[in-house]
């Protein structure tokens, strides 16, 4: 799959550690979608060196929760919130290498829940880590009740109906 063919899918956050643009410190994901799975490829940048080179873990599931996200984001038209993510590690990453990420929706088990699943492939294909996460599913007006998301940010979301 390529991300020409796809369609690209854009963060307005001018805040967020994992898809925000502007964060110098972030890891700047883009997402593109096949209508089905979510996407994105990055490389971690050399501020996020763990020892001798290897990604640390919890950059990785950062990544992982960030392609489970915005798969809900975007399949789902709704907002979510980590519950809990279970994090499987196979192979190291190391900076600079190019990642290949997924995402996709495994199950909405009620009105207000998501099991969703993201994988971490290098550019070979090796699968290097995998999670399942349950997310909490909230409406727009939800999020703007509770204060989690800037005003101008749950904006650029007008294409996600509450239900």
């Amino acid at each position: 799959m390529k991300k020409e063919n796809l369609k690209e899918i854009v963060s307005r956050d001018g805040h967020c550690f994992g898809c925000s643009q502007q964060n110098p410190y972030g890891l700047k994901m883009r997402f593109y979608s096949d209508e089905t799975v979510l996407y994105s490829w990055l490389s971690v940048p050399d501020h996020l060196c763990g020892w001798n080179g290897v990604v640390h873990g919890g950059v990785l599931s950062t990544i992982l929760d960030e392609i489970m996200s915005w798969t809900a984001i975007y399949n789902l038209h709704r907002i979510v919130m980590t519950k809990t993510m279970t994090v499987d590690f196979f192979k190291p990453v190391y900076i600079k290498e190019e990642l290949k990420v997924e995402g996709r929706v495994i199950e909405q088990t009620s009105k207000r829940e998501v099991v969703l699943e993201g994988k971490i492939y290098k550019a070979d294909g090796v699968l290097c880590a995998q999670t399942c996460g349950t997310f909490a599913m909230f409406t727009a007006k939800a999020v703007n009740r509770m204060n989690i998301m800037p005003p101008e940010v749950l904006d650029s979301f007008a294409w996600i109906v509450d239900q």
